[in-house]
């Protein structure tokens, strides 16, 4: 009876310095992919007519942001940014929609850039995020229809919010179709497909690290209720949302849709990756749905 408890306890050690190490490397990875991204955003660029403004949002959270006015019946646009990045990763959409005569505006979601919060949500608070700051450019440009471009986690955020946007256009860049894609896909690009098997440690984290079921930022279920036209972007070459992933939500949308695949792109910023095509391309898809009043 000596020697199987002598295996029990060798085997026992084995695994428990190769699991506890894993554990505890997943672990670290879901306090830093949810720790807050604060940055000092500073005064709107000189080239930007914009205001500051403050928004109330039902995340619990002011929102800091930049509303930049355009000419009656042009229309009016909700940029929304990334996860882990803030109201100037839109800066560049917000100028091209400026020099077209469209009423911008952007902010920092809850836990991003200059705005407050505890911990960053995938999509979760940034989807109530996503509601105040359509409301907000509502009041700001009464009277104009309204477009969305989100980004990334923005765009989830835009398909998640809760009542839906009433948005008359929506582009969607990169999108995941539901968080267990994104972790797993993650997972995978940083750690090779063996980095997959570590998916239930994260997803296990976030009700009692964030609150609420992961199982609720599911895109891909939600994507069908949206009533406005819709334009999805992906990359031919993106690894964090897969071309498959925004195939899949492309697919279970029901509203008058669009797709365009840019060419070698990865999870990149399609406008600065391909400036000229996305101006050509979003303004042709927006443009004739915001002009004149609402």
């Amino acid at each position: 009876m000596v020697r199987p408890r002598r295996f029990s306890s060798v085997a026992f050690a084995i695994f428990a310095a190769a699991v506890i190490p894993a554990f505890a490397a997943v672990g670290l990875v879901g306090s830093i992919a949810t720790a807050p991204a604060r940055a000092r955003i500073g005064p709107p660029p000189v080239d930007l007519p914009a205001q500051n403004i403050t928004i109330a949002s039902g995340s619990g959270h002011a929102l800091a942001g930049w509303f930049v006015p355009g000419s009656p019946h042009a229309g009016a646009v909700l940029l929304l940014h990334g996860v882990r990045a803030n109201r100037l990763q839109m800066l560049d959409r917000a100028r091209f929609l400026h020099r077209h005569e469209l009423a911008v505006l952007l902010f920092d979601f809850q836990a991003s850039g200059e705005s407050a919060g505890d911990n960053i949500t995938f999509g979760h608070l940034e989807a109530r995020d996503a509601r105040a700051a359509f409301d907000a450019l509502r009041f700001k440009a009464p009277g104009e229809k309204i477009g969305v471009i989100g980004m990334s986690m923005g765009g989830a955020a835009a398909v998640l919010a809760e009542p839906p946007l009433e948005a008359d256009a929506m582009v969607l860049e990169a999108v995941y179709a539901s968080f267990q894609d994104v972790v797993e896909d993650r997972l995978a690009l940083y750690f090779g497909p063996p980095g997959r098997l570590l998916s239930p440690g994260l997803t296990w984290q976030v009700k009692p690290r964030l609150g609420f079921d992961p199982a609720e930022l599911r895109p891909v279920d939600r994507i069908g209720r949206l009533t406005m036209p819709l334009l999805l972007i992906a990359g031919q070459a993106g690894r964090h949302a897969p071309l498959a992933e925004v195939r899949l939500l492309y697919q279970r949308a029901e509203a008058t849709k669009q797709l365009w695949i840019v060419p070698g792109a990865a999870h990149v910023d399609f406008h600065r990756f391909a400036a000229a095509d996305y101006e050509a391309r979003v303004l042709g898809f927006l443009l004739p749905k915001l002009e004149g009043a609402q």
